[in-house]
C-alpha cells in the first residue's frame, strides 16, 4: 500500500528528496562503497538503503541523516536549519519589533 506521503507532498519537494538520494548513490560510488558495505555501516535492511538512494521520502531522516554520516557528509546538517540565516524568520522578528520605547515609570517613594 502506497503512503498518504506520495500523494501529499509538493512535487518540488519529491524531486529535491529525489535528487539527494541520486547525490548519495554518486557519492557512495565515488567512496567505491559497495551498498552491502553501506546497509552494515549504517545499520539497515538492503531494501531500505535501496530506498534512500531513489530518494524516498518515507524513509527516516533518521536514516538519511546516518547515511550522511557514514558518507563524511553530516557535518552541514546542523546549518539546514540556522536561525542565523533565516531570511524569513529574521524579517518576522524585525516587524514585530515595537516600534516606540517608553521609559518604565519609577515608582513613587513610600
Amino acid at each position: 500500500m502506497r503512503s498518504q506521503v506520495y500523494d501529499t507532498i509538493p512535487s518540488k519537494l519529491r524531486r529535491d528528496i529525489e535528487k539527494i538520494g541520486h547525490d548519495i548513490a554518486i557519492a557512495r560510488r565515488k567512496r567505491r562503497l559497495t551498498i552491502t558495505m553501506m546497509t552494515e555501516r549504517v545499520g539497515i535492511h538492503k531494501n531500505t538503503y535501496f530506498r534512500v538512494e531513489k530518494g524516498d521520502p518515507t524513509v527516516s531522516f533518521g536514516i538519511y541523516a546516518m547515511t550522511l554520516f557514514v558518507l563524511g557528509l553530516a557535518d552541514r546538517l546542523g546549518d539546514l536549519v540556522d536561525a542565523r540565516r533565516d531570511d524569513q524568520g529574521l524579517l518576522l522578528d524585525e516587524q514585530r519589533l515595537a516600534k516606540r520605547i517608553r521609559p518604565k515609570k519609577d515608582p513613587e517613594p513610600l
